[in-house]
């Protein structure tokens, strides 16, 4: 390890970009043509079903875009930024591996079999493929998660809009963008996605620009100055509405437009890199790697991988992959580029954070990132903090949660930018309100997705929630769904239970991996089934063991009975689905013969699709 001591950033940036680049190429063609053999001659369920509203027939890198911005919260932000207390090497190490071989396959085996069960969540797919209790049990997991995930986004977008017109009046300002778009390609210029990208992208440059000049201005800066409180019930509203509003209307297109600005941020810092060539001050590995540290307490085995989900494997993604975007897929073979594309992505936004929070003096990072009774403790001194401080004209000091420290590390490598040194603060800002644009896209699909669960789970008791076109059924499961997560973050009650979430989203995305295997085996292929059985039950073994820490040797010790309860209910739950998906497997196994399902393949069952 001593000799990748200073190690330049740019080495790791490019080598994570040939890695993703060969893994596409090699490994993702692979599970495209022998594993999922995807056809794009069958009819998706964006063609089978197409209503206007939830269903639409959708441009590829329009789909991509929106894909990509759904999946892609806080996650390959700050996981990334916090983990790097641990040093450098295993965070990268964890994306680059997790990424190619769990992440990226998990994301496009699970939209797979979205598509191939007519565009359905994960609970019905697991009540097809394994059985009722399983699909109950990923029910009520996946509105656990939802939940949880939705509140933490919300308050993470309001802490980053609050008190700041230019970021708000940005946010804003790309929702009548976005539907202006969405008019332009339904009714007036369909098909042109090219011509409406360059106006969109154009009219969302000029609201960045323009966004300094609000926050000067007196009146439009008290316009656009909303407070935590105000924002605690405007951004649930805009999620209802966006919701229930027809996909193409406001979600896609929004959400679309939001990539471009995701992704062109993260081009520009890394070729911010390139041109500047910084050099990572954090150690490759630090002494948190047995635990005790400021951000993390626990050790880096098992932490890591529950600490850096979306960016390396999330079981969030397994969400939204079959929610909203299985029903806008025009083409089966689009599954390649969507999901293990958009993961890929993903991955690299990881690294880039990383690296931006590596950047940083150790002494300055930790005084950012860790509370100040931690930081006193660490008995280190801030070197350039200070300075940074004044230059962005805020206390930057004792910030936890890893938004300001991905900040103030992306502002420092910007400003070394040859003429750009006087733009410090400029830089802050602009990637405080980049921060907050790539949070809130997860929200409102989210919140669709979890409309969508609430009525295939309703429609059970009442058929008619299974109408896609039932506006009573819409409206009412978007508003319960809203109102559970909204509550939370009025409340601020989210901070009791968020502890759990990185352990529950883990065990989902193990259980998402495992119940795609047993698709697979049931579609005659189990030469394959490695491909998802090894990292599923990797990530299970892994987050059984953080699971098992964090109940028995931090939430019991400490009094925290709600937590352990919550906890040990949880991972009951996923063993449960995980032992029946056993077994469904030993069941297939024995079968002898076989039948031809509706799409022409040889299957060892039918399911009732």
């Amino acid at each position: 390890m001593e000799s990748l001591k200073g190690m330049n950033a740019l080495t790791l940036v490019f080598a994570s970009l040939c890695v993703f680049a060969i893994a596409y190429r090699f490994y993702g063609v692979f599970l495209a043509r022998k594993v999922l053999r995807l056809d794009k001659n069958r009819s998706t369920p964006a063609k089978l079903f197409e209503d206007g509203i939830d269903y639409v027939k959708t441009n590829k890198a329009v789909v991509f875009g929106f894909h990509f911005s759904s999946i892609s919260a806080a996650g390959p932000l700050l996981g990334p930024v916090l983990a790097v207390q641990f040093g450098f090497m295993p965070g990268a190490l964890w994306i680059l591996v997790g990424c190619v071989l769990a992440g990226a396959v998990h994301d496009m085996v699970v939209l797979f079999a979205a598509v191939r069960h007519k565009g359905k969540g994960l609970p019905a797919i697991a009540a097809t493929e394994i059985g009722k209790f399983a699909g109950v049990t990923a029910f009520f997991s996946v509105i656990f998660i939802l939940v949880l995930t939705l509140a933490v986004l919300s308050i993470s977008v309001v802490n980053a809009m609050s008190d700041s017109p230019w970021g708000t009046f940005t946010v804003f300002m790309t929702m009548p963008i976005a539907i202006v778009m969405g008019l332009v390609l339904r009714y007036w210029r369909h098909g042109s996605v090219n011509f409406m990208t360059v106006v969109g992208v154009v009219l969302l440059l000029a609201t960045i620009l323009v966004g300094p000049v609000v926050a000067s201005n007196k009146i439009l800066s008290d316009i656009f100055t909303l407070d935590k409180g105000t924002l605690n019930w405007v951004i649930p509203l805009y999620a209802f509405i966006a919701s229930v509003l027809p996909i193409w209307f406001l979600l896609t297109p929004r959400d679309y437009l939001s990539s471009y600005l995701k992704i062109g941020t993260i081009v520009i810092l890394a070729v911010s890199i390139l041109i500047v060539r910084p050099t990572l001050l954090m150690d490759p590995v630090t002494r948190f790697v047995s635990g005790g540290g400021p951000n993390i307490p626990g050790p880096v085995f098992p932490f890591l991988f529950i600490t850096i989900a979306c960016g390396a494997l999330s079981g969030f993604h397994a969400i939204i992959g079959t929610g909203a975007t299985p029903k806008i897929l025009a083409n089966e073979e689009d599954i390649l580029f969507v999901g293990y594309g958009a993961m890929l992505t993903e991955g690299f936004v990881a690294i880039v954070a990383l690296v931006a929070a590596s950047c940083l003096i150790p002494a300055d990072y930790f005084a950012i990132t860790a509370e100040a009774q931690k930081f006193a403790k660490l008995g280190l001194d801030t070197v350039d903090l200070p300075a940074l401080s004044a230059a962005v004209r805020e206390n930057l000091q004792g910030r936890p949660g890893g938004a300001v420290t991905l900040a103030a590390g992306m502002s420092s490598i910007f400003s070394q930018i040859p003429y750009m040194s006087g733009l410090v603060s400029y830089w802050y800002h602009f990637s405080i309100m980049f921060e907050a644009v790539f949070i809130i896209t997860a929200v409102d699909t989210g919140t669709r997705v979890g409309r969508f669960f609430l009525q295939e789970g309703l429609s059970r008791f009442h058929p008619k929630f299974a109408d896609k076109g039932w506006w009573p059924g819409i409206i009412g499961t978007s508003l319960v769904f809203t109102c559970a997560w909204g509550y939370l973050v009025v409340t601020g009650d989210i901070f009791t239970i968020w502890p759990l979430f990185g352990m529950s989203n883990q065990l989902l995305a193990s259980c998402a991996l495992i119940i795609c295997t047993s698709m697979l085996i049931r579609l005659k292929r189990l030469r394959y089934a490695w491909c998802t059985a090894v990292p599923g039950f990797f990530m299970a073994g892994i987050t059984l063991w953080a699971g098992y820490i964090q109940i028995f040797r931090q939430s019991i010790p400490n009094g925290n009975y709600v937590l352990a309860v919550l906890g040990i209910v949880i991972v009951v739950l996923m063993i449960s689905v995980i032992v029946a998906t056993v077994i469904r497997w030993v069941g297939l196994l024995r079968t002898k013969g076989g039948f031809v399902d509706h799409f022409g393949d040889q299957v060892l069952a039918l399911t009732e699709d």
